[in-house]
């Protein structure tokens, strides 16, 4: 261990005032770059945090990142910080690269700690100008709940300074033990114990004879925090070709791209997939590592069916073999997984939008799976969704089944009927615009019922309210539902993610059965409802844009 020379002396920064704006979203706060390097701004958050975490003094705090501009900066001035707040250990990684779900896993894993800090924007991009976060996790490994998000948000309006001390900055090249005055510095290796974690939940023999078989995989890290995690699994213990994992090295600005996992922003690789033939599956993860997306030869696989088919064949897999206890959903998330859990004879929840949700049914033994329709699957292993963990699930029920991912969505189709679903996004739409839309639709909703829309009638028009099974509280204003006679769906949500202007999300639903067309394209299939929700909502009129600036 490398001890300081002395204890570093605290010092106390004052503020002119509270900052008014570092209300966290659902996954923590995120703004653009520059206002997070404007003096004392994040450490003002921090110190929010600091003072708010239960078990904080003497505790034990993970600290990692994605690797986006302001990953290391940030790092220094938590491990400061910590030390001027008597942290008893922080853990953080090399280079500060600790992808979400390897996170949770540490938190979950490591004696005494009581939560940590994920610094990451998620699927945002990165670099000088675009956008940076930071998350608190709890005890549990799982996202801040509400009650201690709004505890550090109510902290940051009346703070009026914050505690640091002055010290070089720790090196990250490396692992190893440092002090800072009472703080111990633990700098470990982020990869290796979520790689051991992967190995006790999936057949690593099994998924090396198979795709060593002839069944050619490739793999986008997006220039994020997967990289080394795939390069370890991949091509290094499941013995693929150098290369297996495109766009593996961590850049500060993702390489100049958009680190979302859809068809808009991972094109090549949907490209490579959809219109080529050299690969039968593709995968690609985001960001920070939590959400995927899944393909086969000719074959996109949405995120809603993906969790569908995850819980049908979920005891094929070596983690999971002793059965599901329930599983859960998101609301906007279609309800192919509903129909799974009724054959299967086991619970099925409907939560808000928010991996927090499930940590309390997935804490509770309520639920093994759950996931969410914005590219989110996850299991009891951690608590938070798990992108590579997803991809090698998928694997896994392809080596059993031995087929292509198109085969295998056939048969599910032909098994549990189709639910054709969509979401529509409208991106960086001015806030009052956005404002008015979902106002306007609001105030509509007591007089929808009977009404006709898209050929159907609606059957209720509400907007979405949910009582937690397992702690009883309840979160309101979740979205707005326009529930139609024959079971199709349009919710409407302005998404808490973005950074600059509002996100509008459309997401459509209509169920086909088993003995109906289950091959048509998908917008297609959703087309007299996306008329239908311009008619209703008037987007063209409010946002000004003709089409969605994603479609997934």
């Amino acid at each position: 261990m490398t001890a300081s020379a002395t204890t570093p002396q605290v010092r106390h920064v004052s503020l002119a005032a509270p900052f008014q704006d570092q209300k966290p979203g659902t996954s923590g706060l995120r703004r653009p770059t520059p206002v997070f390097q404007q003096p004392h701004y994040l450490e003002s958050f921090l110190e929010a945090v600091l003072q708010t975490l239960p078990g904080v003094q003497g505790g034990t705090l993970v600290v990692g990142g994605d690797g986006r501009y302001g990953n290391r900066r940030a790092i220094d001035v938590i491990l400061r910080m910590a030390c001027a707040h008597r942290v008893g250990r922080v853990i953080t990684t090399t280079n500060g690269i600790l992808s979400t779900p390897a996170a949770s896993h540490l938190i979950r894993t490591s004696p005494g700690c009581v939560g940590g800090i994920i610094l990451s924007a998620s699927h945002n991009p990165g670099g000088p100008e675009e956008d940076f976060g930071v998350k608190v996790n709890g005890a549990n490994g799982g996202p801040a709940p509400e009650q201690l998000s709004n505890a550090i948000h109510q902290a940051t309006l009346t703070l009026q300074g914050y505690a640091v001390v002055e010290t070089a900055a720790i090196p990250l090249d490396r692992p190893g033990h440092h002090r800072l005055g009472t703080t111990v510095v633990e700098v470990v290796d982020g990869v290796e114990d979520f790689v051991v974690l992967m190995q006790k939940l999936f057949d690593f023999d099994q998924l090396r004879e198979f795709l060593g078989s002839g069944f050619p995989i490739t793999f986008d890290a997006l220039h994020a925090v997967t990289g080394p995690y795939a390069r370890r699994i991949f091509e290094d213990l499941l013995g693929l070709p150098a290369g297996t994992v495109r766009h593996g090295a961590p850049l500060e600005d993702f390489g100049g791209g958009h680190p979302d996992p859809n068809l808009t922003y991972a094109k090549p690789l949907a490209d490579a997939l959809l219109q080529g033939d050299e690969f039968s599956f593709g995968a690609a993860c985001d960001g920070d590592g939590d959400r995927n997306m899944i393909l086969g030869r000719r074959c996109f696989v949405n995120p809603s069916d993906s969790l569908a088919v995850i819980t049908a064949h979920a005891t094929q897999v070596k983690g999971y073999g002793q059965g599901l206890a329930g599983v859960a959903r998101s609301m906007p998330t279609s309800a192919a997984v509903d129909a799974v859990a009724e054959t299967l004879a086991i619970p099925c929840y409907e939560t808000p939008t928010g991996w927090k949700f499930f940590g309390t049914l997935l804490d509770a033994g309520k639920i093994t799976l759950c996931g969410e329709e914005s590219f989110g699957t996850g299991s009891d292993h951690v608590r938070e969704k798990d992108g590579l963990w997803a991809v090698l699930f998928w694997l896994s029920i392809l080596a059993t089944e031995r087929c292509s991912v198109a085969t295998l969505m056939e048969r599910h189709w032909a098994t549990y009927g189709r639910h054709y679903y969509s979401r529509h996004d409208y991106e960086e739409v001015e806030q009052t615009a956005a404002a008015e839309l979902y106002g306007t639709l609001q105030r509509q909703l007591p007089r929808l019922a009977g009404q006709p829309l898209a050929g159907d009638r609606i059957r209720q028009a509400d907007e979405f309210s949910y009582t937690d099974p397992v702690d009883g509280s309840t979160s309101s204003r979740q979205g707005l539902r326009i529930l139609l006679e024959s079971g199709s769906r349009m919710i409407f949500r302005l998404s808490g993610t973005g950074t600059r202007g509002a996100t509008l999300r459309l997401y459509l639903e209509r169920y086909e059965p088993n003995n109906g067309a289950l091959n048509l394209d998908p917008q297609t299939a959703l087309a007299p409802l996306i008329r239908g929700a311009d008619q209703l909502a008037g987007i063209r009129q409010h946002t000004g844009m003709s089409t969605p600036t994603v479609i997934t």
